[in-house]
């Protein structure tokens, strides 16, 4: 059986779960909280972070590693009864962070708090304020008798505000403040530093845009805290996406609400029919998303400048073939931006979906491009109309793939929607 690439770089990143190998980890490094995992106790974990914690778009706005980390441990664990509360906020630094964890944090009476900043305090926090800070939110946990997991931040594309040589500096200081104050480490930055180095294409495709992770990239940040906790190996690669695939457009059609919905071409022309044999059938707006003639950059361009400026119901993004790159870097990132685009900013407040283009033209296709497009679509933790059946109808498709998700709606809350008129 071949064992999944993400499994085999968290066997050969171990030791960097802890910055050192498991036999020399200090034994006494959360302790309390693997005792309670393995004895089935309940344990609430606070996740402490900037926007690589938080719920946003880069991540599809409906999980971080947050939520990764509580399936991790139940899975080292079967037995416990884990809760993990996120508290992560965009542009947060350890300034923030100390004005806000009574609150945020210890406010939750914890037994474990994870700390992952640095992103934003290279930007404006000097390096030894940084680390008093560090210390002083470990002091407060360690207090209120809560264990700390510290993290080093993901590696990044360097740009002016964030070259990778002034991060690698903070990285520095989070496993000085580690080893003085005896606190547990998962090193994320060495342990995907490691894979770039290993296989940068690879990497690159565990990033939403140049500094956040998507959510490839915050299950292999997930992986690394777990380890650190159970000091064993977990993986993650069989999470699929979120489901169901559009919640907020399915409780609308169930509360026979008006539905706005924007549809790249020709998608919009296909959706009419599936939403008319809705009874009664909702009031539904469609608003053509043109895609003819434009390359993948203005395709960018053009969700940034509407989509969050409309509040859609639904995003249908349906990029086609002829949609040009000038490189596969330029396509991955454009891509990625149509996707981050296309979602709100924070917790999901509208649904987005992702046509394939073998949908709308099977024939022709690049199959490196296709297969690149499908692990895009998954890593932002969306979900993807495909084609299963190479003479289906393109409008059956997707007709057909409404009526599942409507289906498994009703099954699971009991609810009627549409039914499909034969």
């Amino acid at each position: 059986m071949r064992m999944p690439l993400s499994y085999v770089f968290v066997l050969l990143l171990l030791p960097l779960w802890t910055g050192c190998s498991l036999e020399e980890a200090d034994p006494k490094q959360l302790t309390e909280v693997r005792s309670k995992l393995e004895q089935g106790m309940p344990v609430k974990i606070v996740c402490f972070g900037d926007s690589v914690t938080g719920l946003y778009y880069h991540t599809g706005g409906r999980r971080a590693y947050t939520d990764l980390l509580q399936l991790a441990l139940r899975r080292s664990f079967p037995e416990a009864s884990v809760t993990a509360i996120n508290a992560g906020i965009s542009g947060n630094d350890t300034r923030d962070a100390l004005a806000r964890i009574s609150e945020d944090v210890l406010s939750q009476k914890p037994d474990l708090v994870t700390v992952m900043f640095g992103l934003n305090d290279m930007t404006k926090v000097p390096l030894d304020e940084f680390k008093t800070n560090l210390i002083e939110i470990i002091k407060r946990c360690r207090a209120s008798g809560a264990e700390v997991l510290l993290s080093t931040p993901n590696n990044v594309i360097t740009t002016p505000r964030r070259p990778i040589e002034k991060l690698i500096q903070y990285c520095e200081v989070i496993r000085q403040v580690s080893r003085e104050q005896k606190v547990a480490l998962a090193d994320c930055y060495a342990a995907l530093e490691e894979i770039q180095e290993r296989d940068y294409r690879e990497w690159r495709l565990f990033l939403s845009d140049e500094i956040h992770p998507n959510l490839e990239g915050h299950k292999r940040i997930a992986e690394l805290l777990a380890g650190a906790v159970s000091r064993s190996l977990v993986d993650l690669d069989d999470v699929g996406p979120s489901q169901p695939a559009i919640p907020h457009t399915l409780e609308l059609i169930f509360q026979r609400a008006p539905l706005k919905i924007l549809a790249m071409t020709p998608t919009d022309e296909w959706l009419r029919a599936p939403l008319d044999r809705v009874d009664p059938a909702p009031p539904v707006e469609i608003i053509p998303w043109t895609t003819e003639g434009k390359s993948i950059r203005e395709l960018e361009e053009d969700a940034k400048a509407r989509v969050r400026q409309l509040e859609p119901d639904l995003v249908v993004v349906a990029i086609p073939r002829g949609a040009r790159a000038a490189s596969e870097e330029e396509f991955i990132r454009s891509f990625t931006w149509t996707l981050n685009w296309s979602l709100s900013f924070g917790t999901q407040e509208w649904d987005c979906i992702v046509v394939h283009p073998d949908v709308v033209d099977p024939q022709g296709g690049d199959s490196d491009r296709d297969e690149l497009i499908r692990r895009l679509v998954r890593a932002q933790d969306l979900t993807l109309v495909d084609r299963e059946d190479s003479d289906a109808d393109p409008a059956e498709i997707l007709l057909g793939w409404l009526e599942a998700q409507n289906k498994g709606a009703r099954e699971s809350a009991n609810l009627n929607g549409w039914s499909r008129v034969e």
